[in-house]
């Protein structure tokens, strides 16, 4: 996993140092719900998914350059089977909402997914309620796919209404006009 750097933002892979900052922002009811997983209850469990994501090497810990503080996380994972096609999905700590960053990681990560990468398709799906990633999705340009009905294993399998956005490298190159 390549390091990815913006104005105010470090994109890299996770370390175990980062285990306070992570454990901070996914206590927090309400953000990892809004990403399809409960919010966490220890320390202990940040721990286990920190070692997932540390082991697995497809989600980028947001570190804000002022603080040097790991905020949120950015994980882009294969889907359909398919190496060319990956699905774009991100949380954020709620102190940082409403300051334009998850759209400056996103942005640098679709130029990464379509410049170096190479993919032929990106993906990204945000729950029906979840307004705040509709709006970063919209701005960094994916286009509108389709609905479908998700069961949620995470969230005890509470339905959730997800709509599929995507981009591809014909919409990715239009943006660089």
């Amino acid at each position: 996993m390549k390091t990815l750097e913006t104005k105010r933002l470090i994109l890299r892979p996770f370390k175990i140092e980062d285990l306070d900052d992570f454990y901070e922002y996914a206590k927090v009811e309400g953000v990892g719900e809004k990403a399809g997983w409960k919010h966490h209850t220890s320390k202990t469990e940040s721990n286990i998914i920190l070692q997932e994501f540390i082991s697995k090497d497809d989600v980028y810990a947001i570190e804000y350059k002022e603080n040097g503080k790991v905020i949120g996380s950015v994980g882009l994972h294969v889907i359909n089977n398919n190496p060319l096609e990956r699905e774009l999905g991100y949380v954020l700590s709620k102190d940082y909402h409403n300051q334009g960053i998850m759209s400056e990681a996103t942005k640098e990560v679709i130029r990464y997914c379509f410049e170096e990468l190479e993919l032929d398709k990106l993906w990204c799906m945000h729950f029906e309620e979840n307004l705040i990633s509709k709006r970063i999705i919209l701005k960094n340009g994916f286009k509108f796919n389709h609905i479908f009905m998700k069961d949620i294993e995470a969230l005890d399998y509470k339905r959730f209404k997800v709509y599929a956005y995507y981009m591809d490298k014909d919409i990715y190159a239009s943006r660089l006009d």
